[in-house]
């Protein structure tokens, strides 16, 4: 191709509140999705990865030697750490070049090892593919199992015989989630999937019966989603609906015939909660008399009342529990870096302590119903990814794996700190970032953002990062509000009529980076995705000065016709997230005066490549092909413009961990590039490091 494709406009003008609104590009968003076969829709995004691929041509060698490099840094026959459940001992591993997994488990103690799930054999005859959830039968013998094989994250789910190996027919087709073994091993409780992908009924199923199975429990309200887990003591299957700021949960007894569910509470508009249990008691973690939650306990035949048991705090923000046998695990976050503290049940109580500083932690997969020994991930930075086994009794750490770098690693070449950003209304932010000590400052950053849904950015360890960071980048993580990465109050701070502060931060960070000796103004790179993608197209319509490039993977762009439309999967459960234009014409106003698509400008744009996927449920394809359409439309300046869409793949690209790999190259191979087009003055006063 010659030129970049140009997206015709065609007037398509709604109304909301007095306010008309011109969506010149809707006709892009196919009206038979999630199938898309408009052939003039398709003709226009196979254009735009023609015009990708004409740009990547030249740089094909310089993806290679970044996709030699980061698959160089991956454990070819990488093999996980045993875990025990029961009888048994559960791992994974890859053969020498797989792209997935092959799970296997032998007698605990020692025996014959057996294959209870080749991912390879699965994958083999598809271009995508994914593995849900899986869950092994309390007698051992049964697995059950969802896999996706386009990305549209309708799993059809199946149940293997472990004795013989048969695979019997498909449970269903349109499942997500972990699916639940009743005590029996007979009878399977797994969520369903509406036309609309909501999550929204649980049935149980009869293993060897051709049928769904009976509704178990029906979610009415259109803006919750169903969620099902297993109790720690594997006595109750959990049923929780929920938003993303209200929640309600019920029990069901695992071993009774007839399961029928047990209301916790009520659900109350702002009060969030999850549920555990214990040797008969029931163990709530719950924000209904403080912001970063709360522990009560309940008595099982009466779940509703709640008598507390830990206390809120303004400075630990209590993020998850596991009620075992023995003790309680609680993980948390003090003062914005995350902690684990053990509790017995006779009310003694210690925190893990971690040897760095800086670094994420957390439980890994613990599923015995007692574990005086928990199985941690840890890393920071500049720590690879750690297994660890901790001793509750003498109170160890005993590291189990330790993530294998094969080009090699030497951590002592690399630091890290956090930095302090102050935002627009004098809030700090905290930053983290990491750079090679031998590289001068200044030149390269690249600048990492998120902001949404109360998900912290860990500041974990990359082996890709690596790559950026031995060409002569810093690398920093913006933990921006919107994000709980300093408590739930953190995430309060960033939505509905708070969601400029995301925004603000994140500028806040670029400049307090520019001010370390980080960065240089126009020097810096960014990347987010999903709702990280809408902080993209924001900071890229508001201060394109700051940055050299900008990637935004499947970035929600549309805002405002995205939350003005009910008939979308995800809409009416974003509501409380982003607000309700419908309804609220403040809503209205607040999304309009940021929503990338409507805010577009004729001015200079820097580099920027947008990724999506043809069939993501999540981030509708339509979104970033209608933004780039506008960006070509209104932007000036010379700097590349690219769009790439998987079109058999969805909100997460494509799979495989070489296929993402590739996909990583690129990305780094567009970056370079951008800081390649022309030099970067660096300030005389950069520090050494």
């Amino acid at each position: 191709m010659t030129s970049a494709p140009i997206a015709p406009k065609r007037p398509y003008v709604t109304s909301h509140h007095g306010i008309d609104r011109d969506d010149s590009y809707h006709w892009l968003r196919d009206p038979g999705f999630p199938e898309v076969t408009d052939p003039e829709i398709l003709a226009h995004v196979a254009a735009e990865n023609a015009w990708f691929e004409g740009w990547l041509a030249p740089h094909e060698a310089t993806v290679e030697t970044l996709f030699e490099e980061l698959k160089g840094r991956v454990k070819q026959d990488d093999t996980g750490v045993p875990v025990r459940d029961g009888a048994w001992e559960y791992w994974w591993k890859f053969a020498p070049g797989g792209q997935y997994r092959i799970w296997l488990r032998a007698p605990a103690g020692g025996g014959v090892e057996q294959v209870i799930l080749d991912e390879p054999a699965l994958a083999a005859d598809h271009e995508y593919f994914r593995l849900g959830g899986s869950a092994v039968s309390p007698d051992g013998n049964w697995l059950a199992y969802a896999i996706d094989i386009d990305g549209s994250e309708r799993f059809a789910l199946y149940i293997r015989n472990l004795v013989t190996g048969e695979i019997g027919v498909a449970v269903a087709p349109n499942s997500i989630g972990t699916p639940v073994w009743a005590a029996d091993s007979a009878r399977l409780f797994w969520t369903e999937v509406n036309d609309q992908w909501r999550p929204w009924r649980v049935r149980l199923h009869t293993r060897g019966s051709t049928d769904l199975g009976a509704i178990v429990y029906e979610e009415t309200d259109g803006s919750f989603f169903v969620g099902l887990g297993r109790s720690q003591d594997r006595s109750r299957v959990i049923i929780r609906s929920a938003d993303h700021v209200t929640a309600e949960a019920r029990l069901i007894d695992a071993a009774a015939p007839d399961p029928t569910p047990l209301l916790v509470r009520p659900r109350q508009a702002g009060v969030d909660y999850e549920v555990d249990v214990a040797d008969g008691t029931l163990f709530v973690r719950a924000n209904d008399t403080h912001v970063n939650f709360r522990v009560a306990t309940a008595p099982i035949g009466d779940p509703g009342a709640w008598t507390e048991l830990i206390a809120g705090s303004d400075s630990h923000y209590i993020r998850g529990l596991s009620a075992f046998a023995s003790h309680l695990v609680i993980e948390e976050r003090v003062d914005g870096l995350d902690a684990i503290r053990i509790r017995s049940h006779d009310g003694g109580e210690h925190h893990i302590a971690f040897p760095e500083a800086s670094f994420t932690a957390g439980l890994s997969s613990n599923p015995m119903p007692d574990q005086p020994v928990l199985r941690l991930h840890y890393s920071s930075m500049v720590t690879p990814q750690t297994a660890f086994d901790y001793d509750i009794a003498s109170r160890t750490l005993v590291p189990r794996k330790v993530q294998e770098v094969p080009l090699g690693y030497d951590a002592s070449l690399y630091a890290t700190e956090r930095l302090w950003a102050t935002a627009a209304d004098g809030v700090r932010v905290p930053v983290s970032v990491v750079w090679r000590r031998d590289q001068a400052r200044g030149a390269r950053c690249h600048l990492y953002g998120y902001g949404a849904y109360g998900l912290a950015i860990p500041p974990s360890f990359s082996a890709s990062r690596l790559s950026l960071l031995d060409r002569g980048f810093a690398y920093a993580i913006a933990h921006i509000r919107g994000g709980d990465d300093l408590g739930y109050g953190w995430y309060l701070g960033g939505k509905m009529a708070h969601r400029t502060n995301t925004f603000n931060d994140f500028v806040a960070a670029a400049e307090a980076l520019v001010e370390a000796g980080y960065a240089t103004p126009g020097a810096i790179s960014t990347s987010g995705g999903s709702a990280g993608g809408t902080l993209m197209g924001v900071v890229a319509n508001t201060r394109p000065d700051l940055w050299r490039a900008v990637v935004a993977h499947v970035p929600f762009v549309d805002v405002l016709g995205t939350m003005l439309d009910a008939t979308l999967p995800l809409t009416p459960i974003e509501w409380p997230e982003w607000g309700n234009p419908i309804q609220d014409r403040a809503a209205y106003e607040a999304i309009a005066a940021y929503s990338p698509y409507d805010n577009v400008t004729a001015q200079p744009y820097p580099a920027m490549l947008v990724t999506a996927g043809l069939n993501d449920p999540r981030v509708t394809y339509w979104e970033p092909v209608k933004w780039v359409a506008r960006l070509r439309e209104l932007g000036t300046g010379d700097a590349p413009l690219l769009m790439k869409t998987n079109m058999g793949a969805g909100h997460g690209g494509k799979s495989g961990r070489f296929e993402a790999l590739h996909e990583t190259a690129e990305e780094y191979a567009f970056i370079l590039a951008a800081f390649d087009a022309e030099p970067v003055r660096v300030s005389e006063d950069f520090t050494q490091p």
